[in-house]
């Protein structure tokens, strides 16, 4: 690439084939362990005539010989529109020079490395043969979560709830489709209970699952809320559990963790460890078969730019192309 040549423009198409959950999940086990320079995001809230508040995200990280920048919007009620609730973009940049090398899909880069930093956490901390998965949600990232955890443990069973039924149905008959023993969930309390792994994938503002509904041995995975508006479990979940993060930065951006601390239902002590010190087998994960986990993920430039390098060299890699 010369100094004249524009960016390459990778779609959302091309962005998919190259993040293989089989390949996206090891590649961030090795860029958490390995890690990167990444600055706290930068936050911007845009009140919406309806009383909602929308989000821009600035997501830069630099690792090697690359650099990159996320773009994310977050407009909650797009449901309503029928459009998604975030929207973002990936510019990968040379590390020496600056030059600007892609402009990459963000949408799939997100959706995917948040639900591959989920199965990379349950990897650690869900039940080595767990079976049943919920997943709450059914939007872009709910979507993927099957195929992901699936990729880490004997998925069996997968079970879908959303707040909007024909929702669940959609990601249901999705599923089905691709070959999972998959069923809509009606009664949230009772699938919670039944559940193995419960995968919490929305934009609730107010906790949807209660730490009462949790059996011993559950794993649950927090990765709808990221600002300091949003939450998807209650106190007691938070009481009950041990809690790992994907980064110690959740405790300054999500409801999820800054309410329970504000309210003294636990302390910035309480949390067990980083998916960083997961990978580098700094803390062991999962003890007793009968414990409660917690991962709480508000997701992490990290995990952008190391997804954005595997796109990278499957597009600029000759021989990748020709497999391809």
């Amino acid at each position: 690439m010369t100094a004249t040549d524009a960016p390459i423009m990778i779609d959302a198409a091309r962005t998919r084939a190259s993040l293989p959950f089989d390949r996206l999940i090891p590649a961030l086990r090795e860029a958490y362990a390995s890690g990167a320079d990444v600055p706290l995001r930068h936050h911007h809230f845009i009140p919406q005539p309806d009383g909602t508040t929308a989000t821009i995200l600035i997501m830069p990280a630099w690792r090697r010989e690359l650099l990159g920048i996320k773009i994310v919007t977050i407009f909650p009620e797009n449901g309503k529109r029928n459009l998604p609730g975030l929207f973002s973009s990936y510019l990968l940049c040379d590390g020496s020079t600056g030059q600007h090398l892609a402009l990459i899909d963000g949408n799939e880069i997100t959706s995917r490395r948040t639900v591959g930093i989920a199965a990379l956490g349950a990897s650690f901390l869900a039940r080595e043969n767990a079976s049943k998965l919920l997943i709450a949600g059914s939007g872009r990232i709910a979507s993927l979560a099957a195929d992901a955890f699936r990729s880490v443990r004997p998925i069996s069973k997968v079970a879908v709830w959303n707040i909007n039924r024909p929702g669940a149905e959609r990601l249901v008959a999705q599923l089905r489709a691709d070959s999972f023993d998959a069923y809509v969930a009606p009664d949230l309390e009772k699938a919670v209970g039944d559940a193995d792994i419960v995968s919490c994938a929305t934009l609730a503002t107010e906790p949807i699952i209660k730490g009462t509904w949790l059996k011993p041995g559950t794993h649950l995975d927090l990765i709808g809320s990221f600002t300091p508006f949003m939450r998807e479990a209650d106190d007691e979940v938070f009481r009950r559990a041990r809690i790992y993060v994907d980064t110690m930065d959740a405790l300054k951006e999500s409801g999820e963790l800054l309410d329970p601390i504000r309210d003294g239902v636990i302390v910035p002590g309480d949390i067990q460890g980083t998916l960083a010190g997961l990978c580098r087998g700094e803390h062991k994960g999962r003890g007793a078969a009968s414990e409660i986990t917690v991962f709480k993920a508000v997701g992490n430039a990290l995990s952008d730019i190391a997804s954005a390098s595997l796109v990278y060299q499957d597009f600029t890699d000759p021989s990748r192309s020709a497999k391809s």
